[in-house]
């Protein structure tokens, strides 16, 4: 057991480290998508921008041995540009599928709710059930799959909010948030002389991540730290200022992505920090208050307030 966790630290500190060639300060937002990638989650990336959402994702990709598309959302994206489509074939006299961006193992959607309902909509079944059905016939997609999108949380103007049921597909959500002044100094002498990036090389193989997505499965939880999620979902439906609480899909996000954690942490059971630490991150994304004109750190301190009353299991 000692082995595999030094190796698995090994292969984290990798990626750690080549990101850094490109990006600074951003460790916690990269531990989240790591956490969301081992536990086979999607997550949804806000922030202004400017503050390396796209560079962030990208970074990570290239860290990787696996396949990476992006699709920048607009209000003229069609569906069957993310699903793929159906193409008659002279030669054969057959109707051929063309791929759309979802073959491949990594998507970045960046801005995705600049585009309609409608093509949003095209990820659901992609998101949750790991295939595409084009014109009645379903094909798989890859292993690893996950979505990475991109919104800016301020911006209304000719944006299309993302539905409640998009969103719980979600696992996470990861704000960026602005360097602090001696990390922005550093930004400025990592890409101060630099007019294009230079290429990252990939240190983590595909068969990698399919053995840590495996060994997330395995994590130890007791009943009491069991208890502890489903207790912590009950009370956000509870809660008056919340016009619904969250969904039992989203319990078992919360429980995967602390097992993820504990994975990445090198344990092989999980602790009440390990739940507590990505309570809001996976919970906050779900939640609508009841008052209109609430804004999201109103639900992070209920959030906040409702973990510091709920009993923590010894």
């Amino acid at each position: 057991m000692k082995e595999q966790q030094d190796a698995l630290q090994a292969l984290l500190e990798a990626i750690r480290n080549n990101v850094a060639k490109r990006l600074v300060g951003k460790d916690e937002a990269l531990e989240h998508l790591l956490i969301a990638l081992i536990a086979s989650g999607h997550v949804l990336i806000e922030d202004v921008p400017g503050i390396g959402k796209t560079s962030l994702v990208r970074s990570l990709a290239e860290s990787l041995e696996l396949s990476f598309q992006r699709i920048q959302f607009t209000p003229d994206v069609l569906p069957s540009d993310i699903t793929g489509f159906n193409m008659y074939n002279p030669k054969t006299r057959e109707f051929e599928y063309v791929q759309g961006v979802l073959m491949t193992h990594l998507l970045l959607a960046d801005e995705i709710n600049r585009t309609s309902p409608k093509t949003q909509s095209s990820l659901l079944e992609a998101m949750q059930e790991r295939q595409v059905s084009v014109d009645g016939v379903t094909y798989d997609l890859p292993r690893p799959f996950m979505v990475m999108a991109t919104q800016n949380p301020l911006d209304h103007l000719g944006t299309y909010p993302l539905p409640e049921a998009q969103l719980d597909r979600f696992m996470m959500r990861i704000p960026m948030g602005y360097p602090q002044k001696e990390e922005e100094m550093d930004i400025l002498r990592l890409h101060g002389d630099q007019t294009l990036e230079e290429p990252l090389h990939a240190v983590v193989s595909r068969e990698d991540i399919l053995y840590l997505q495996k060994k997330v499965l395995q994590i130890y939880i007791s009943e009491p730290l069991l208890r502890y999620i489903v207790e912590l979902s009950q009370q956000t439906r509870a809660r008056k200022e919340f016009v619904l609480g969250v969904s039992p899909r989203a319990t078992l996000m919360l429980q995967r992505a602390a097992q993820a954690r504990a994975l990445l942490r090198g344990r092989d059971f999980l602790l009440p920090d390990d739940i507590q630490a990505l309570f809001l991150p996976c919970f906050s994304h779900r939640l609508r208050l009841s008052s209109t004109g609430a804004h999201d750190q109103e639900i992070d301190q209920i959030l906040l307030d409702l973990l510091e009353k709920q009993r923590v299991p010894k």
